[in-house]
């Protein structure tokens, strides 16, 4: 899912930041570069294995994997085409679904959440809900607590998911999530600055299912998988549903330091915070469309891409060794991270993800950040 912004520490969020890496045309990224950088990838301590494609215009310049299906080698290689969870990567997917329904008439980016669910405010889930805007939410400037995560003890915000980790089966709903966050402190006042919340999205998972009388996956599905040809795509919305067809299983330390396998997250978790199962192919084809406008007209498109006010995360953007600068969307939660670069003009994407077996992502994150060099920056 990632259900946090990955690489918090380094300065990556699961929206979209900048970094030093690729240009490089379409003469220059070359199918055994993908090979390659897969086969690099799976050798960073840490990683179990690892799948990527990447696309210029449309076109497949090259997919390839590494590593193997299960832990210690064991299960044989992953297909290069396998689906892999994107984690928050499907908050893109959902805020743009939201906008579309603003585009529709059907919402307003200024409606507020109490009158859009009023059982927050009658069951006291989230305080300031007659305040909070639709637009605050897409852009993590509502000041809601976040579910995911167990805070520390000095309230700073702590590493460690406030669910049990291995627990694929209980059914969840969306407000027993949002119920997690309730005696958390706010991160601030409506609209006042950002501050990353899974909370958000999960409520906005529920409007999307309020207003339209479907439920998200399908909403999903006719907007944005069916008319984009992600025919791969999906999104669980069941436990212990998993990953269709052959992929890569990634692993958890229990309380012991044993690792154990987390394939089967819980799809109930997840949802509209990190939920779509995907490929390299079909992420690849939403962050073109998205990137190249063709969801959104630009004044919607804007709350979602424009820097909210203070937001402090650093904007990491130069020359790299090869030309221009690339985006990035991300997601991480237990067991996997997955990473989707893209060009400004939407004409070069490149999406990786890895299985993990560790539970810090910094050493998987930056051997994932080399794989662009790899594949658009070739020294020969």
């Amino acid at each position: 899912m990632n259900v946090r912004p990955p690489l918090r520490k380094a300065g990556l969020a699961a929206g979209a930041a900048m970094v030093m890496l690729a240009q490089a045309g379409p003469a220059t990224a070359r199918a055994g570069n993908v090979q390659k950088a897969m086969e690099e990838l799976a050798r960073a301590d840490g990683v179990v294995g690892a799948v990527g494609g990447a696309y210029v215009d449309g076109k497949p310049i090259g997919l390839g994997s590494g590593g193997s299906r299960l832990l210690d080698g064991k299960g044989g290689g992953i297909p290069a085409n396998a689906r892999f969870r994107i984690g928050s990567q499907t908050k893109q997917m959902v805020a743009t679904v939201v906008l579309q329904l603003v585009k529709e008439g059907r919402l307003g980016v200024d409606d507020k959440l109490g009158a859009l669910l009023p059982e927050v405010v009658k069951d006291d889930l989230v305080t300031r809900a007659d305040q909070i805007t639709v637009r605050q939410m897409i852009r993590h400037t509502s000041g809601i607590p976040d579910w995911y995560a167990k805070p520390n003890p000095d309230g700073s915000e702590g590493e460690d998911p406030s669910f049990d980790v291995f627990d694929f089966t209980t059914h969840y709903r969306p407000l027993d999530l949002v119920k997690w966050s309730r005696d958390r402190p706010r991160t601030g006042e409506p609209g006042e600055k950002w501050s990353y919340s899974n909370t958000n999205y999960t409520l906005l998972g529920m409007i999307i299912e309020r207003v339209t009388g479907h439920d998200l996956a399908a909403e999903l599905h006719g907007r944005l998988f069916g008319p984009l040809g992600m025919t791969r795509t999906y999104l669980p919305v069941k436990p212990p549903e998993g990953i269709k067809g052959p992929h890569g299983h990634g692993y958890y330390p229990d309380a012991t330091g044993t690792l154990r396998d987390v394939d089967r997250f819980n799809a109930s978790i997840a949802g509209a915070a990190g939920g779509v199962v995907s490929t390299a192919h079909d992420v690849s084809a939403f962050q073109r469309a998205f990137t190249q406008g063709k969801l959104l007209p630009p004044e919607l498109q804007r709350i979602l891409t424009d820097r909210p006010p203070h937001d402090l995360r650093p904007l990491r953007k130069g020359r790299g060794s090869c030309g221009d600068d690339l985006y990035i969307v991300g997601g991480t939660a237990p067991g996997f991270l997955a990473m989707t670069f893209y060009s400004a003009d939407g004409r070069r994407q490149l999406a990786v993800s890895a299985t993990l077996s560790v539970k810090d992502i910094n050493g998987p994150a930056q051997a994932m950040g080399k794989v662009v060099e790899t594949v658009f920056c070739p020294s020969s």
